[in-house]
């Protein structure tokens, strides 16, 4: 076990394995150093999301109106429904802001349930092989998680239960898509995407600099490489 733990580092740096020596550490602290790394990175992305704005002010994971809004927004704002569109908006991106920081506990225990055998299929998988380890181990149980949090938050709208009444008959029609029928699982939805596409910068900060986005016992793991 100690020997693949040691291959699996040397990979993480894509370095010729015969240029270092990790025989001064244990298999817990090499494989510990994975894990803290993985667990940091979870963690800068709750982090960078679960705050104000996280969300409404980042293009990259900012939430727009659902697709059947966005069709009919010049015609509602000509109607004078401006403002009912722009609070929608804010209330969903505000709504996966305070939703995305209960995700912290489930991605930490995910990297710290990480075995032997995850580990390699991380370390010589694709790009976002981390990503989407924690994808599989956590989505299901994270829309569970987000769903009743944003749902309080867009029924304080009477635009939401409008939408989701409207809608909700267009997709029976055919005339809008099944998962944005309902506002709260498409912000849900929209959350979960922009919290593994954090994490996915994350884990291409860590494959580019190890031993910048690392923390101690990872550091003490890539330093002796």
């Amino acid at each position: 076990m100690r020997a693949i733990l040691r291959t699996l580092a040397l990979l993480v740096i894509c370095a010729p394995v015969w240029a270092f020596d990790l025989s001064s550490l244990s298999d817990s602290e090499a494989s510990g150093g994975l894990k803290e790394a993985l667990i940091q990175g979870a963690g800068n992305a709750v982090g960078t999301l679960g705050q104000k704005d996280g969300f409404l002010k980042n293009p990259k994971v900012h939430i727009p109106l659902p697709g059947a809004l966005k069709t009919a927004e010049p015609l509602l704002r000509a109607m004078g429904k401006g403002k009912d569109l722009d609070a929608l908006e804010t209330t969903m991106n505000r709504a996966a802001e305070a939703a995305v920081p209960q995700a912290k506990v489930l991605l930490v225990n995910a990297a710290k349930q990480m075995t032997v055998s995850d580990a390699k299929k991380i370390l010589t998988g694709g790009d976002d092989s981390v990503t989407q380890y924690f994808k599989g181990k956590t989505e299901g149980d994270l829309m569970k998680m987000f769903l009743p949090a944003v749902k309080k938050s867009t029924d304080k709208l009477a635009v939401s239960a409008q939408y989701n009444k409207l809608a909700g008959k267009a997709s029976g029609l055919g005339l809008v898509n099944k998962e944005d029928a309902q506002v709260e699982n498409y912000v849900t939805r929209k959350a979960l995407d922009g919290l593994y596409l954090m994490i996915a910068e994350e884990e291409k900060a860590l494959r580019k600099n190890p031993l910048g986005a690392a923390g101690s016992l990872a550091k003490k793991v890539f330093g002796a490489l």
